[in-house]
C-alpha cells in the first residue's frame, strides 16, 4: 500500500527544492526581460512571480519604471526588499486576493520548477489585468546543446541529475503556444538570450567561437515567451 504524501511534507519538499536552486537567474536573462519592457513600453504594477532571493525584484525597483513592485515565492521575505510587497506563497497553489492586480507578470526561470505549467499559466492569466503582459523565461530545450543531450544522455541539458529536484518541467515553443492559447492569451512572441554553451563544454559559448554570429533558438541557453492578455 502506498502511503499518501502529507500536505506538510509536500510543502517542505517544495521549499527544499527551491532552496536547492538558490532562486537566482542570470543577468543575461534579466537584460532580455528589460529589453522587453522597453520594446513594449511596459509600466504600471509588476509582479515577480517566483522571486527566489529577490534579485530581479530589486532590479525592477531600481528601474523606476513601475508604480509598484510585488514579489511572490515559497521562500520567506529576505528582509531587505525596501518597497517590494513580498507574498510568501507556494506557487503550485493559487495566490488569493490578487485577481487582475498586475499590468505585468514576470516568471523568470520558475515554470520549470513547478509541477503543472498549465496551472501556472492560468494563474498568471488570472493575476493579469486585461491588456496586461506575461513574460515567462525557461531553459531553452531547442538549443543544439539540449537537443544533442537528449539522445546521448536521455534528458535535456538543463534537466539532468544535477538540476533535480529543482528543474522538473521541460517545455518547448510548441508547448508554450498551446498553453498560451488554452488560457486565451495572445500567441507568444519569443525572445532568446543569444548566449549559449556549446555541447560538452558549456563554459565556452557559441558566441565566443563565432565572434557573436551564432544567435537565436539553436544557440541560446534560455528562451523568453511574451504575450498579452486580450483586453
Amino acid at each position: 500500500m502506498v502511503t499518501p504524501v502529507s500536505a506538510g511534507s509536500l510543502t517542505s519538499d517544495r521549499r527544499k527544492a527551491a532552496e536547492f536552486s538558490r532562486g537566482i537567474s542570470s543577468n543575461v536573462i534579466h537584460s532580455v526581460i528589460e529589453r522587453v519592457f522597453q520594446d513594449r513600453d511596459l509600466t504600471g504594477h509588476v509582479l515577480d512571480y517566483g522571486a527566489g532571493t529577490g534579485g530581479l525584484a530589486r532590479r525592477l525597483v531600481a528601474l523606476n519604471r513601475f508604480e509598484t513592485v510585488s514579489a511572490a515565492d515559497i521562500m520567506p521575505d529576505p528582509g531587505d526588499m525596501g518597497p517590494v510587497e513580498w507574498i510568501e506563497q507556494d506557487l503550485n497553489e493559487p495566490i488569493q486576493g490578487y485577481d487582475g492586480a498586475f499590468d505585468v507578470v514576470v516568471a523568470a526561470e520558475v515554470i520549470e520548477h513547478l509541477e503543472n505549467p498549465r496551472f501556472t499559466m492560468r494563474e498568471i492569466f488570472r493575476l493579469l489585468r486585461p491588456g496586461g503582459t506575461a513574460i515567462v523565461t525557461t531553459p531553452n530545450n531547442e538549443s543544439w546543446r539540449s537537443l544533442i543531450s537528449l539522445p546521448l544522455r536521455g534528458h535535456f541539458a538543463g534537466f539532468g541529475d544535477l538540476s533535480y529536484p529543482a528543474h522538473i518541467t521541460a517545455l518547448l515553443r510548441k508547448d508554450f503556444r498551446r498553453i498560451f492559447q488554452e488560457t486565451t492569451l495572445a500567441s507568444p512572441t519569443f525572445y532568446f538570450t543569444d548566449h549559449g554553451g556549446i555541447p560538452g563544454r558549456p563554459r565556452i559559448s557559441w558566441q565566443q567561437i563565432s565572434f557573436g554570429i551564432f544567435r537565436g533558438v539553436r544557440f541560446s541557453d534560455n528562451i523568453i515567451a511574451v504575450a498579452q492578455k486580450r483586453a
